[in-house]
């Protein structure tokens, strides 16, 4: 039977003691996770079904969502991916004609506990301030001391490893089986519309598990192999890092975006960090070093590669920067024809600024192989 909605009061508990309360949405109930917050005024149910956002609390920082409902083609993966969502308005209506449902509706079919009504400006400034840090929301209990009991037994995200839960459990195919193109993807949460950007570009693709071993990959004879974005501290991925180095032994062309990208440099003994509070939203600058140009990206990560580290790389050099904050945003090997980024180009949602980094790796594919260059309209 589906859950009646109702509006009682809710309340959030951070893990410094802050508390704010607000009214429920969604599932009744209790959840917790890592507090993170996101600066996109739209695009919310790619965001909320992201695998890369698994085990966050998700603050949207825009005053209204659910304005335009949800429609089934606007998902990243098959469920919401979130641990519980903070917003100022959920609207009761939506606009949009081809809107298959309202937000609420989403969410309680997908057993996400909301609350509304709460400062989410005053929420977002103190994260800014004092970091990314864990919390508990709960709309069935105002005992706090419980809530504070369950709030510590939510785990840190860092040391925390993810991907091998989420990813995909046998692997699978995506793309035109003619395709001139084969690419290898390593699944450690990715995102459809990466695997869409692909097949667009006339690549057959077969999507592997997260603990899959490069002779594995290698079976399917890819000229390429893409490692995917993913939730979760990639420095607890050692058998990730392995497989990212016995790849580049391969010489095999090679793209990594997000976790990839941190998963290149780990392979490169490039330590990655804990961010303060994370990059996330879909208007973040990021200047291409190589060009000079710059793209307003898509960014969820609340991970970074050591900027000191990569400076002194003999084997890596640095190819993008934040322009808000100068972390790292991009990188390529010196010596085999691999690169990654740390923000998303498939662009769901956000603009198409960076997408020629799709371009660039099928480039790179043709340059490595004899495969005849095919032209797409």
């Amino acid at each position: 039977m589906p859950q009646e909605k109702t509006s009682q009061t809710a309340y959030l508990l951070l893990e410094d003691g802050t508390l704010f309360t607000g009214k429920s949405f969604g599932k009744i109930g209790t959840t917790g996770g890592e507090l993170c917050f996101t600066t996109g005024m739209t695009g919310y149910q790619e965001i909320f079904t992201d695998p890369s956002y698994t085990g966050q609390m998700l603050i949207m920082s825009t005053c209204y969502i659910g304005n335009y409902g949800v429609n089934k083609a606007d998902v990243e993966s098959d469920k919401v991916t979130i641990n519980g969502l903070i917003c100022k308005n959920i609207a009761d209506r939506y606009s949009r004609m081809i809107a298959t449902g309202s937000l609420e509706d989403y969410l309680i079919d997908h057993n996400i506990v909301g609350i509304q009504d709460v400062d989410t400006r005053a929420l977002v400034q103190h994260v800014r301030t004092q970091g990314a840090m864990n919390c508990i929301i709960s709309s069935e209990t105002d005992d706090m001391e419980t809530l504070k009991e369950k709030l510590k037994a939510v785990p840190s995200m860092k040391g925390l490893e993810i991907s091998s839960n989420i990813t995909t459990k046998e692997p699978y195919f995506a793309g035109d089986p003619e395709a001139p193109v084969r690419i290898a993807v390593l699944d450690f949460g990715i995102k459809k519309h990466i695997l869409h950007n692909f097949s667009d570009r006339g690549a057959y693709l077969k999507i592997f598990p997260a603990k899959t071993s490069f002779a594995e990959l290698n079976q399917f004879e890819p000229h390429g192999i893409f490692v995917s974005n993913g939730p979760g501290d990639p420095a607890s991925m050692d058998y990730a890092v392995q497989t990212v180095k016995d790849i580049l032994a391969s010489n095999k062309p090679m793209f990594g975006i997000c976790l990839g990208h941190q998963l290149l440099a780990l392979a490169n003994d490039i330590p990655t960090y804990k961010m303060h509070h994370g990059h996330r939203g879909l208007n973040h600058p990021v200047k291409n070093i190589i060009t000079g140009k710059c793209e307003i990206t898509t960014q969820n990560h609340g991970f970074g590669v050591d900027p000191e580290s990569v400076k002194n790389s003999d084997k890596v050099e640095v190819t993008h920067v934040n322009l808000n904050d100068g972390s790292i945003e991009g990188i390529k090997m010196k010596d085999h024809p691999a690169f990654s980024v740390q923000y998303h180009p498939e662009s769901t949602p956000g603009p198409y600024d960076s997408r020629y980094l799709f371009d660039q790796f099928m480039d790179l594919i043709y340059e490595h192989s004899d495969i005849e260059i095919v032209e797409n309209n």
